[in-house]
């Protein structure tokens, strides 16, 4: 019977030491309750033939599933009949435990592998050790049970330091059952003075041997077991991939202009309740974009699957309560009021870096659910003045600037870091200049590209320039603080009105953000203010033109006695020589440098071309000579004359490229040309580098993409005649075709 609770104590220890991970005390409750349960009825069965045992236990199963299903659906507000929600959340247990949220919300999807495997350990490990009394080998299955327990952890180090007390139980347990299970069986005989001699001398010799292999692993592999108590260990969530958003979300930025222009939309109501000290009017905030590219803001988080409980609270910040209905807001984001910590009415997916909540599925109109958030007050002015930001090494991917900035914009951080002495006088001196000389619109077109933010710090007005919605204030905030080291990232939402629930277009807008060190992350408005008078940007700061060529020397005009001799002494026999003298010097200089600038566009051309081919192809990351590979597959087929339609996918332009050079009919009695290289899988990396960015292709698609691109160019060029061919190598387009097109 020992050996029995024995085994009872390490299952649930085994599901104890998952509790640390999970939300609540259901699943202890409903592991301890499976352990119980099979080791009982093996007990209970043990005097029956052996072939009862596995009958009786998988009813016992059935039941404990069933009930398992039943409670935790009920705990986790998962609608549905049992036997649906059982079949479904048994299909996505493992991807649903690996993708999901610490602490893990008691569901059905994630508390039945844990209760299933619990069972079927306690089975094997009662029919073992009690039936057969194998006991070293019943421990076989609650180690295996218990080790499983501590990879689904991982590096939680939370967990770690509260279930230490865990191991050292289950070794006493172990030890407990070795110790009662140890019962010598005599067969009824008392042994002789030297049968005891020979048993003495066996076991001792057993235990100096054991001893010995223990004395010898433990100088073998000792040193070698305690560096491993530094790492880190393995997060199994690493192997699977966790919800993907889809292009329109991972770049919500580019929606407010369309938001703004259609004021009225109702895109959803949210009732919002603030505590004691929050704030009456907070921003409720759909999204925060970290990576950028010189074209393109986008999130690029890590969303995992979310019960209620998003993550564990600090307590810091006074709670604000939102209940939010959706309405004309699509896309997979959901709204809500930093920093979230329960979502009620709706299962979600969750960033904790970010703060941030989204669906697995679009959202649907009339959808409601609440959310309460624990709002961080903003740092005084005197602490912020103070503080200093992450250094480059910690916060590099949010002082990234890919590509090469224009040197107006350069220029312009240069000028407003001026006399500027730390970080948070930077962040307010490009606020101050932002809000200043620029004029808030809600018409103006969307974009944030390099191109974009230069337009609008120093466009024509005119034109448009200086003037743009949010999206524009907010990412030149973000570039111009980047030139001034702070790392920058940004934010997504919508304006609240206190004692209307009712958000619209209108309400959407974005705003920077800058990390300090002790602080986190901090909001910044740039956004000009209902009394600022905007002032002329020429007024306070002009752009250097770039250098040119230097002007050639001017020479100095003719004096007047100079002149008048000239003029007296011009007479008509006089004027053939100068006329004759001057053309041929023109003669001579043309006849002399037409071939010069013939030869020389002959010879650099095609070195140029080849030299920027051969640049674009090589350097850069992966998603940067994909790009460029493409866009040597477009550049050919503009060369060919069989330009791509713009309006065309990647996959339809690659089918376009295969029948773009259709195979050339030799004379009769000989085949077909082949047909092209394939650019297929070419076009699903530049697909997968467009919704991917940084996470997508690595170095071995890269090095596909740029040979199936040369092998596509040239099989395409040497189908063309002689001479369209000559044209090919001497076409200077391609050194301006640098974008794809």
């Amino acid at each position: 019977m020992l050996v029995a609770l024995a085994l009872l104590g390490m299952l649930v220890l085994s599901g104890l030491q998952l509790a640390p991970i999970y939300n609540g005390t259901l699943l202890p409750l409903l592991v301890t309750i499976a352990a119980a349960a099979s080791v009982l009825i093996s007990v209970a069965v043990r005097r029956l033939p052996a072939y009862t045992a596995a009958p009786a236990s998988v009813l016992g199963l059935a039941a404990m599933v069933f009930a398992t299903v039943r409670v935790s659906a009920q705990a986790g507000q998962v609608a549905g009949p049992v036997p649906d929600v059982a079949r479904e959340a048994l299909a996505n247990s493992i991807p649903r435990l690996l993708t999901a949220l610490i602490p893990i919300e008691p569901q059905p999807d994630t508390v039945l592998l844990p209760v299933i495997a619990t069972w079927l350990a306690g089975l094997a490990a009662a029919e073992a050790g009690v039936r057969y009394r194998r006991v070293l080998l019943s421990y076989s299955a609650p180690t295996v049970l218990f080790g499983g327990a501590l990879y689904l952890v991982g590096p939680d180090t939370t967990a770690a330091r509260t279930t230490t007390w865990i191991p050292l139980a289950y070794a006493a347990l172990a030890i407990l059952g070795l110790i009662a299970s140890a019962r010598p069986d005599l067969g009824g005989e008392a042994l002789t003075g030297a049968q005891r001699r020979t048993l003495g001398l066996r076991l001792g010799g057993g235990a100096l041997a054991g001893l010995a292999v223990i004395v010898l692993l433990s100088q073998l592999l000792g040193p070698t077991v305690a560096e491993q108590g530094n790492d880190t260990p393995v997060d199994p969530r690493n192997y699977v991939t966790p919800p993907q958003l889809d292009a329109l979300d991972e770049n919500p930025l580019v929606r407010l202009s369309g938001w703004n222009l259609n004021k009225d939309q109702h895109l959803f109501d949210a009732v919002v309740a603030p505590g004691p000290g929050a704030q009456q009017e907070p921003l409720i905030r759909l999204a925060i974009l970290n990576d950028y590219d010189g074209v393109t803001w986008r999130i690029g988080s890590v969303y995992r699957n979310a019960g209620r409980v998003l993550g564990r609270s600090d307590g810091d910040g006074p709670a604000v309560t939102q209940t939010i209905t959706i309405d004309e807001l699509d896309g997979r984001l959901l709204p809500g009021i930093a920093t979230p910590e329960r979502v009620e009415g709706v299962r979600v997916a969750y960033d904790a870096d970010t703060g941030t909540i989204a669906l697995t599925d679009p959202v649907r109109k009339g959808l409601r659910y609440t959310v309460t958030s624990r709002q961080k007050p903003r740092p005084d002015d005197q602490e912020l003045f103070v503080a200093e930001v992450p250094s480059p090494e910690e916060a590099g991917r949010f002082l990234a600037l890919p590509g090469k900035v224009p040197d107006s914009i350069a220029q312009l951080g240069s000028h407003l870091g001026e006399g500027v002495s730390n970080p948070y006088q930077r962040a307010f001196a490009i606020q101050q200049w932002l809000e200043e000389h620029y004029k808030l619109v809600a018409d103006a077109p969307s974009g944030h590209s390099y191109p974009n933010v230069e337009h609008f710090l120093f466009g024509n007005k005119q034109l448009g320039g200086q003037k743009g919605t949010s999206e524009q204030f907010t990412a030149a905030f973000a570039v111009l603080a980047r030139l001034a080291g702070l790392p920058t990232r940004v934010a997504v939402g919508f304006q609240t009105h206190m004692g209307s629930p009712t958000i619209r277009g209108a309400d959407a807008i974005a705003w920077p953000e800058v990390e300090f060190k002790g602080f986190g992350w901090v909001a910044f408005d740039p956004l000009p203010k209902s009394d600022t008078v905007q002032r002329p940007v020429e007024d306070d700061f002009k752009p250097k033109a770039p250098p040119s060529n230097p002007p050639p020397p001017s020479v100095p005009p003719p004096s007047d006695a100079t002149s008048v001799q000239a003029s007296r002494s011009a007479g008509p026999s006089a004027a053939p020589a100068v006329t004759s003298g001057g053309g041929n010097v023109l003669v001579l200089v043309v006849a002399a440098g037409v071939p010069v600038l013939l030869l020389t566009y002959f010879v650099a051309v095609p070195l140029l071309v080849a030299r920027r081919r051969r640049q674009r192809l090589s350097t850069g990351p992966p998603s940067v000579r994909i790009d460029a590979a493409w866009n040597e597959v477009l550049i050919g087929l503009r060369q060919a004359g069989r330009p791509a339609p713009a309006h065309l996918t990647a996959e339809e332009i690659a089918r376009y490229a295969a029948n773009a050079a259709e195979p050339r009919a030799h004379s009769a009695g000989r085949s077909l040309r082949p047909a092209v290289p394939p650019v297929d899988e070419l076009a699903v990396l530049v697909n997968a580098v467009a919704f991917a960015g940084a996470s997508g292709p690595g170095e071995s698609q890269a090095v596909r993409a740029t040979a199936q691109a040369t092998a596509y160019v040239e099989d395409l060029r040497g189908r063309r005649p002689w001479w369209r061919r000559l044209v090919w190598t001497l076409d200077p387009r391609p050194l301006r075709w640098h974008r794809r097109r």
